[in-house]
């Protein structure tokens, strides 16, 4: 293997084409510095420089391995440049998960913002229930994820809120109750709900099934869907009535009405949060940088 500081002196002989003047460039005396060079053609098996008492020239191989040999020492200057950057949090590769997050401003402004000023990172993205972002993250397959609670313990996880925005009712358009400015949850207990399967995502289900049992009922679902704006799409065909959180009424299809619902039920439980979650074991500076960023823009708008 030959050295990077061989390397080094053979291009300064080879640009110099004088050994004097090229071990004052390096700081040396001329005597290592033609060792070095016998040194590294011993290493080559062929001479790199033609040497005269008035000149020195570089030969046909030698002229071929300074090519090399420049290509080399920037290779490596660009790699430790690039490691630096990783090292430092401003490039590499990031994964991040995310439930549906079209209807929150401050993740999208902080995903531009991220961007922006780190053009370096890749960003790989995945969209998934909350279960299934868990589940990515405990096996390190993702390393940051935008999340509901997710109902189980999970010790291997960091989680950090970032946002909340109340719970609705959302109402097919020609429904008895649809016309008033709220509704009393307790006055939806005869109706048929539709709802997201509990298996991908146990804290929101399980959060909405508390939440109406604090009404005096409990839902009965007639119909599921894995994504919410498929429960409204459902609520406007018709199928029954759902719980949503409210950043979803500016997306509601035609047909469908949300109302602020009448509760006296304790805060967390009228209150959705959004959140990030990690796995803290993993050390990663660039997550820290997006994790700073995500904090950032959240802090800005005006929060439940």
């Amino acid at each position: 293997m030959i050295e990077t500081r061989l390397l080094r002196q053979f291009i300064a002989v080879a640009e110099e084409l004088n050994f004097r003047r090229a071990a004052e460039r390096l700081h040396m005396a001329q005597p290592p510095l033609s060792q070095a060079i016998l040194r590294l053609e011993d290493q080559l098996g062929y001479a790199v420089f033609e040497r005269s008492n008035r000149k020195v020239g570089l030969t046909a191989a030698g002229t071929a391995f300074l090519a090399t040999a420049r290509q080399v020492l920037l290779a490596l200057e660009e790699g430790v440049a690039e490691t630096r950057r990783v090292a430092q949090g401003s490039a590499g590769h990031l994964r991040l998960g995310f439930i549906q997050v079209t209807p929150y401003a401050h993740v999208l402004d902080a995903l531009r913002r991220f961007r922006a000023d780190f053009p370096d990172v890749h960003l790989t993205l995945r969209e998934a229930p909350t279960q299934e972002l868990v589940e990515l993250l405990e096996a390190g397959q993702l390393d940051i994820a935008l999340l509901r609670a997710p109902g189980r313990s999970t010790p291997a996880l960091m989680f950090e809120r970032l946002s909340g925005e109340a719970i609705m009712a959302a109402l097919p358009a020609g429904h008895r109750l649809a016309g008033r400015p709220a509704v009393a949850l307790s006055e939806l207990q005869d109706e048929d709900f539709v709802a997201s399967p509990r298996a991908l995502g146990q804290g929101f289900h399980d959060q909405l099934a508390s939440l109406c049992l604090h009404a005096g009922f409990v839902p009965k679902v007639v119909q599921q869907a894995r994504r919410l704006q498929t429960v409204a799409g459902l609520v406007a065909a018709g199928f029954g009535v759902a719980l949503l959180p409210a950043s979803l009424a500016g997306m509601l299809p035609i047909g469908a009405v949300m109302l602020p619902l009448i509760t006296d039920a304790p805060g967390p439980l009228v209150r959705l949060d959004l959140s990030m979650a990690w796995n803290a074991r993993q050390a990663l500076p660039v997550r820290e940088r997006l994790l700073a960023q995500l904090r950032f823009s959240a802090g800005e708008q005006q929060d439940f």
